[in-house]
């Protein structure tokens, strides 16, 4: 059967219990969901080796925060969404200590450009905390870097990271990128949030070298958003629906290669949430409102 792509930890729980026996039970994983600001949080935690196999992502916790209602501009739709990302993201970091905060993708592919947009929302403090240390001193230090790609650049995102992580010396690294999903409803209507690194280029079907504490020597935490589907995915649920099963030879036949499927306004969205992340990382990283962030950037 054909085997469905996602890189929502989420949905890789979905696809294993969709996969197995009712009465089967999923060992080495916690799933829990709570509201936060309104907004539905699902956590899902892999606890051990048999986790990881079953659903095909490093030990760790993933925090999915469904942002749907974020697109009827309800009351405070905005504020909601930043404290809600901010606050599931400040309970995942250390408390203390400097920050790198890198955004992964193509700046000049729409759905690629989530992380390198988010960083125009970032509050960089790194380098006015070293020159004006006592106006500062309430801030937590902050760097940001854009990675590009490697076919623009001719260097691995890990490998750049690398290098600016011995230079630097942050406590920990923030890496952003874009996703993809199974279902159609997640696009651009999800985050996921995890403290297990991140591949780049993944949503993309790009992988490439991992960013996590192995490959750079400090915690890495990733937030990611869903911009695409694989057409091959939504078909195939498309046809399940239905109460059909096609083999994968079948639903890529007569292409060699994959397809990706993104909303015809990808570009607003992506836009919206990238501010969306960006001011929930400052949220998270500073002791700040969210007016008075509005105010630092402008």
């Amino acid at each position: 059967m054909f085997t469905k792509r996602t890189d929502l930890a989420l949905e890789a729980r979905e696809l294993w219990q969709e996969s197995a026996e009712k009465t089967t039970r999923l060992r080495g994983v916690k799933a829990a969901k709570h509201k936060r600001e309104g907004y539905p949080v699902t956590r899902v935690d892999i606890l051990d080796p048999e986790g990881e196999r079953a659903l095909g992502k490093p030990r760790g916790s993933y925090l999915t925060i469904d942002l749907t209602s974020f697109w009827r501009r309800g009351a405070d739709f905005f504020p909601r969404a930043v404290r809600a990302v901010g606050s599931e993201l400040r309970e995942l970091l250390p408390p203390e200590g400097p920050v790198l905060v890198v955004g992964l993708g193509n700046r000049a592919m729409t759905p690629d450009a989530v992380g390198p947009l988010t960083l125009e929302h970032l509050l960089i403090t790194r380098h006015l905390i070293s020159a004006m240390p006592r106006q500062f001193s309430g801030f937590r230090p902050v760097a940001a870097f854009r990675t590009g790609v490697l076919g623009t650049t001719g260097v691995e995102s890990a490998e750049a990271v690398r290098g600016l992580v011995e230079q630097v010396h942050p406590s920990l690294v923030i890496a952003i990128d874009a996703l993809a999903s199974r279902r159609c409803q997640r696009v651009c209507a999800t985050v996921q949030l995890s403290n297990t690194g991140i591949v780049p280029g993944s949503g993309v079907g790009n992988h490439r070298w991992a960013l996590d504490q192995k490959t750079l020597g400090v915690p890495v935490f990733s937030i990611g958003i869903p911009t695409v589907v694989d057409a091959a995915t939504l078909a195939a649920d498309l046809l399940e629906e239905q109460g059909l099963a096609v083999e994968e030879s079948q639903l890529r036949r007569g292409r060699a290669k994959p397809m990706m499927v993104t909303p015809r306004d990808i570009d607003a969205q992506v836009r919206d949430l990238a501010k969306v992340v960006g001011y929930g990382i400052n949220w998270a990283l500073q002791d700040l409102e969210i007016d008075e962030i509005t105010a630092l950037l402008a």
